[in-house]
Parts: structure tokens; sequence; C-alpha cells
């Protein structure tokens, strides 16, 4: 489905095997894109997400049996984000979440959400839920930048509230995001309005941007992306999903099993690093290339994107026992280049976790 914005003046497609496609790639100057999400406001085109909808007087409870979430603490106008585990606690399904006007709206990778659709579906039993694709309703933009509320000001728009709030719109929502910055609102809008929608917001003074920058903000702000950060052996720990995703005051969903255990006695064997990257940009690895220590694989490459102020990092999956120190290659033979872990990335060891803990619990 592709948006009526790849024709918008400016607008760049992106290339062909790039995940972002039936989006605008960037409108001439992704740099100058990422600056405005970084110091004023930048809009971005997100309508190649797919959107699925639970109305129905059990979605809640429903929901929260089936997911990782909390469904059943969610009040009204208020969002989150929520996983779907296999019986071995591995991440099968991702989705942004919105409670809002009796629906649970669930937007997540297009590629994934007819086997989301399908397995919602065959979970429905005597349940009072009706999931349904709701993609063709509606279309995902995302505002960013600090001037987010002056934008919304001056379009007479309500700002909601908090880091996870959900205002309703005319025909549609606005949810508040925790990234790709600390100013980060979704619109979903009526997706035959999308051109509408875009030209009030441009014309208030939002800067056009692409899937590049928004990609740029979102590996800077270390957030996965399901089928790019993850493979089919990723679970939550790895790449930051606790807490935010997974709720750990709650039971009796699928996977949840292995998220305790590692939670409670365990490290995951894997852990999502920033890596910066050397030399030119010219050569670049790509997602799912290997990351190597002394020719021996530790590792694997998620997204990959061009930053404006740090040049060329990486999302990539690494094993826990590769040192934050060690100087990393990364990439397939004829696109190898070196590479160097983020200290700030390095998520910390739960206190009270791991093999000394469990000792000291047996004495």
């Amino acid at each position: 489905m592709n948006s009526p914005l790849l024709t918008a003046p400016g607008a760049v497609a992106p290339f062909e095997g790039a995940p972002d496609q039936g989006v605008p790639w960037h409108f001439g100057d992704p740099f100058a894109e990422q600056r405005s999400a970084a110091r004023s406001v930048a809009v971005f085109d997100r309508s190649n997400r797919a959107v699925l909808a639970v109305p129905g007087d059990d979605r809640l409870t429903w929901l929260h049996s089936l997911t990782s979430q909390h469904f059943t603490a969610l009040g009204e106008d208020e969002g989150t984000e929520a996983l779907i585990l296999d019986v071995q606690g591995r991440v099968e399904h991702h989705a942004v979440v919105a409670n809002t006007g009796g629906v649970v709206y669930l937007d997540t990778e297009a590629s994934r959400a007819a086997e989301l659709l399908a397995y919602l579906t065959k979970m429905v039993f005597w349940s009072k839920v009706e999931p349904r694709d709701a993609t063709a309703e509606l279309a995902v933009l995302t505002v960013v930048g600090p001037e987010v509320p002056d934008l919304f000001t001056k379009l007479d728009l309500p700002l909601p509230d908090g880091p996870h709030g959900v205002v309703a719109l005319e025909g549609g929502f606005a949810r508040r995001m925790t990234w790709p910055g600390q100013d980060a609102v979704d619109l979903l809008v009526p997706r035959g309005e999308i051109a509408g929608w875009w030209a009030r917001l441009t014309d208030a003074g939002a800067r056009p941007a692409g899937s590049w920058a928004f990609e740029a903000l979102r590996v800077e702000s270390l957030h996965a992306r399901l089928g790019v950060d993850t493979d089919e052996k990723t679970i939550p720990h790895e790449v930051n999903w606790i807490g935010g995703a997974v709720h750990l005051d709650k039971g009796c969903y699928r996977g949840q099993e292995t998220v305790s255990k590692v939670h409670n006695v365990g490290r995951p064997p894997r852990r999502m690093l920033l890596l910066h990257l050397d030399g030119s940009r010219e050569v670049q690895p790509e997602t799912g290339d290997p990351v190597l220590v002394d020719d021996r694989v530790v590792g694997r490459v998620g997204s990959v994107a061009l930053h404006h102020e740090l040049g060329t990092i990486v999302l990539a999956l690494v094993k826990r026992s590769v040192s934050p120190e060690t100087e990393l290659l990364v990439g397939a033979e004829d696109r190898r280049v070196q590479a160097s872990v983020d200290p700030d990335s390095v998520p910390p060891d739960t206190p009270g976790l791991g093999r000394e803990a469990a000792r000291n619990l047996g004495r």
C-alpha cells in the first residue's frame, strides 16, 4: 500500500530492498531532517505500518491473557507496547498499543500483521472481542521534536498527557511515545486523509522527513525493530523490551516462564548494543551480517543507520561474554569494517541476578 506522499514535493522513494517500502525515504536532506527532529519538529510518514483493531467488552482481559503486557491495568486513553511470545519465551510479535473509544489498536510491522491477526482470531474462543485489520482505516504519522507542543497549539490539537497518553482526534487519535525522542507523538489519522494531515502539519512548521531520518533516531534511542533487530531466537531481555513491552508483575501468558526465569536467576545470552563503525560510509554492513572477534562470530547485525552526528551506527545482538571494550568487525567479507561499542548502550546487569545471586540465595 503506497503512500500518496511518495509524490509530495521533494519526496525520494526508498531503494529496492529497503525495509520501509511505500513511504518516502527522505525529502532531499536526511541529515537536516534529523536535526529538525532533534532541535525543532519534524513529521514522518509511517503509513506503511499495519493497524489492527480489537473492539469488544473483553478486549483488555483477553489481551492480558495472550500478551506480555498488563492490559487489565491499562486505562482508557492510555497507550503502551506489547509482545506475543512462543512457548520458549522467544519474540513472535511486537505492537504499539492504544486503548481508546472502546477499542484497543495495535500497530505493527506490515509484514507480520496477517500472522498476528490470524493468531488473535484463532484465540477468540468465547471472548467478546472482534479483532480485525484496520490498516485501510487508519495510517500512522509521527511528529518528533522539542517544538511538538507548539505545533499542537498552532493547530489547536489536544496534546496527550504523560509518557503514554492518548487523546481522540477527528476520525483517529494521538498517542504520546517515549521514542525516538523525548517529544514524540504518533497520529493515527484516517488513511484517506493522509495528504491533508501532512499539509496541516508541514504548513504549521513541521519539517517533512523520511524513513532514513526516523530509523537513525530510532537506532540512537536503542529501540529494537521486530524482524530487523530480532531473529528467531530473540527473547525480550536481549533487546530492551523488559519494562516497556513486558510487565513483570503479571503471569499466565505463553512464554512467561522464560521471562521470569531469566529475570530472577539468570541473564540473557545476548545483549543489544549500539556500535560505531570506523572508516568510509561507502562500506556498510547489512542486516543479518555477522559480528566477529578474531574471525569468530559473536553476534548479528540488526539496524544500520546514517546519523547526522554519530555517523554510521548499528544495533547488534552480541554475546554477553564479549567485553564492551573489545574491538569488533562487522559485515560480510566484502563489506567488513571495524566497530566499537558505545559504552552508554551497554545495559547494566540487573542487581541481584546471576549465578552469584543464586549461590547467595542458597546459603
